[in-house]
């Protein structure tokens, strides 16, 4: 049940090569719906490959199209009547997972041991992207766009998605955000994500802390009731997102905490070298979890960014038009100046 790329396509060769290719026409299959894609958004592991041609374990062999945050609209409904039909603004998902393992039988499909995903390179053959004029995608992964909701703001759906599992992952294991005092460290597009959905979960308070100036001003436009500049005094929190896969920035998460309080470490960390006070865990008890991408689908995120509209918008910082894509990358790896930067497929629709 693959995702296929047609017409041009952004395809990473290795470290710092980066290409706009052509692929050939390919006949869809009766499962198969054809959309044609708006806008990318580009994703921390779409700069590694870029930039080193690797995200932790996942190494690039082979040419690749990039690209998993993917909005569009279908061109073609698929033949055999599974997703919506032609004209329907989607959101496209990004996982293929079996539907039969324990962990896709238990809603946490995330862990599936046979899960592809768009624009990576852990398995080989590596499994394309969706930066891509058209996609020739199984109409069962086609999440519709709430009626109203500017496809610009939709592109937001994977990553809001990857925010609210976190929240999700919170509220499995230490009830939730509700009442409850919030720190967020990294104001990045996740970060932002998460600081924006658990203040319309009912957080008391969000903290966000980043490095940077510009972050810090458009978390308070998304939500938060207050910011600190990384390294200066933090409140105490009862529960904590960490971001940003810094271990410093963990370490000051851990710090943070009021016993009992729950950490889930949402920012992917280096493979070696982290050190952290863990030893906080046990005086305080302490609930530290990790948090993988998301479990289920994207509609209901879509939802409720198309209900808060104004409070997604302002993560969405640049567009850049598939012929520039190596100036969207540059854009993109530099914190201190942008949140989510996309890619233009389609410039007639916005």
């Amino acid at each position: 049940m693959t995702v296929t790329p047609v017409g041009r396509a952004v395809t990473v060769l290795g470290a710092r090569r980066l290409d706009v290719r052509s692929l050939p026409p390919v006949p869809a299959g009766t499962s198969d719906a054809v959309v044609d894609v708006a806008y990318g958004g580009i994703c921390g592991s779409d700069l590694h490959y870029w930039q080193s041609g690797e995200v932790g374990e996942s190494v690039l062999v082979d040419p690749m199209v990039l690209g998993h945050e993917v909005v569009g609209i279908v061109r073609v409904a698929a033949s055999d009547g599974s997703g919506p039909p032609a004209g329907t603004p989607v959101a496209v998902h990004p996982a293929d997972t079996c539907g039969r393992c324990d962990f896709c039988l238990a809603g946490r499909d995330n862990l599936c041991p046979h899960l592809r995903y768009l624009g990576s390179a852990a398995r080989r053959p590596h499994t394309d992207g969706g930066f891509a004029d058209r996609l020739l995608v199984p109409g069962h992964r086609l999440v519709p766009v709430p009626e109203g909701l500017d496809l610009r703001t939709a592109a937001l759906a994977e990553p809001a998605s990857v925010a609210a599992h976190a929240l999700a992952r919170a509220e499995a294991l230490a009830d939730g955000v509700r009442g409850r005092h919030v720190l967020v460290t990294g104001a990045g597009p996740i970060g932002l994500l998460v600081v924006a959905l658990a203040g319309i979960a009912g957080a008391a308070s969000v903290t966000a802390t980043d490095l940077h100036d510009r972050p810090l001003r458009t978390a308070l436009r998304v939500g938060a009731t207050a910011v600190v500049k990384a390294g200066e005094q933090l409140p105490a929190a009862d529960v904590a997102f960490e971001s940003s896969g810094a271990a410093q920035a963990l370490a000051v998460a851990l710090g943070a905490l009021r016993p009992g309080g729950t950490l889930i470490q949402v920012g992917q960390l280096p493979g070696a070298g982290v050190t952290a006070p863990v030893h906080l865990a046990v005086g305080r008890e302490l609930v530290l979890s990790g948090s993988s991408r998301f479990a289920g689908g994207m509609a209901p995120v879509l939802d409720v960014i198309a209900r808060h509209r104004d409070l997604f918008t302002p993560i969405v910082t640049a567009e850049y038009p598939v012929e520039q894509v190596e100036e969207a990358m540059k854009a993109a790896r530099e914190p201190a100046e942008s949140s989510k930067v996309l890619l233009r497929f389609d410039s007639t629709i916005h």
